[in-house]
């Protein structure tokens, strides 16, 4: 009626509904966002498969020389399964991963492809690691910087900074790091990784930081955009209005509102920075993933190539599901949109 007092019980009704709301909103995103991952893991793993066997070579040539007899040739083949249809040896290979997590024994050593990426990860994902902490703080002050001084000079050198770091190949860069603070300064190892812990990290400074460089571009365009976007909202303006400070504003709203799309960011730019970091072990002589990889391409090792793709694929796959997962449930406005693995 009206004029009645309202009931306390009607609000709490209402707080509860919205929450529940909330919550469904979140799960059936979260189905849609686990279903499209293992949808594209799945695409992945044939289109590995495929593209492995394709190459050309194969491990026959690569083991037995191009002077093999046929008849060496064809027990080779049959050892290592290649004389089977290929939707025999795909179905092999889904068997074991999905039965033991693993695609099988690499043609060239015999040895587990789980056991010899596994053995290596240690070093690729320390240098990941390290590398995404510095682009990500790098990004996080440069486009600080840039935003905040939107069309002066300090934003027009770091966006042509920028650029140039884009075009800069990462070999190269590792190259000249490692001249000027490894051979002249004499800071840290020319390659390989350091036995005790503190020789273990300084010898992953430079690695790290020449991966960082790849991405810090992308990140810091984005994050710029973003907090371009914050600058010009509403709620800005009105803390301007108030007199709060520059720093304040910075701390308190700018930085907070650009966190949830600079996390997506960090999450999409993975596999940029994954495929950087293989490059990387290659200049510094590092004994991680990616040199396991060259090599297995050298060898025409396609179990251990699909192996890598995949457990690689699955890394990011994992960690964009998870990224989504933590965004929607930060900000449940997103939880109505699809998926964006």
């Amino acid at each position: 009626m009206p004029g009645s007092p309202s009931n306390p019980h009607d609000g709490a009704r209402r707080d509860q509904t919205r929450r529940a709301a909330v919550v469904r909103s979140w799960a059936r995103a979260s189905g849609r966002l686990i279903a499209y991952a293992v949808a594209v893991t799945l695409a992945v793993v044939v289109l590995a498969f495929g593209l492995s066997r394709a190459m050309p070579g194969s491990a026959l040539s690569a083991q037995l020389g191009s002077h093999a007899t046929d008849a060496t040739r064809q027990q080779l083949a049959a050892q290592l399964g290649l004389d089977r249809p290929w939707w025999s040896q795909l179905g092999t290979l889904l068997r074991n991963l999905i039965t033991h997590g693993d695609v099988g024994p690499s043609m060239v050593n015999g040895e587990s492809v789980r056991s010899a990426i596994t053995a290596r990860a240690g070093a690729t994902l320390s240098i990941v690691v390290l590398a995404m902490l510095i682009a990500v703080l790098l990004a996080t002050a440069i486009a600080v910087v840039s935003a905040t001084h939107q069309n002066r000079w300090p934003d027009h050198v770091l966006r042509v900074v920028l650029s140039a770091g884009i075009a800069v190949p990462a070999f190269w860069l590792g190259l000249l790091l490692v001249l000027l603070f490894s051979v002249h300064l004499r800071w840290f190892p020319v390659a390989g990784l350091g036995t005790g812990p503190a020789a273990w990290l300084r010898s992953l400074v430079l690695p790290a930081v020449t991966a960082a460089v790849g991405i810090v571009p992308l990140l810091a365009r984005s994050l710029r955009a973003q907090l371009l976007e914050v600058l010009h909202a509403d709620f800005v303006v009105a803390a301007r209005a108030t007199g709060l400070s520059s720093r304040r504003i910075l701390l308190r709203h700018l930085i907070p509102n650009a966190a949830l799309p600079a996390l997506t960011l960090v999450g999409t730019n993975l596999a940029y920075l994954i495929g950087g970091t293989f490059v990387v072990e290659s200049v510094f002589t590092i004994p991680g993933v990616g040199d396991l990889m060259f090599r297995s391409i050298t060898n025409r090792d396609s179990t251990t190539i699909t192996g890598i793709v995949i457990y690689t694929a699955v890394l990011v796959v994992v960690v964009n599901l998870l990224t989504d997962l933590v965004v929607r449930l930060l900000d449940p406005r997103l939880a109505r949109g699809g998926a964006a693995l």
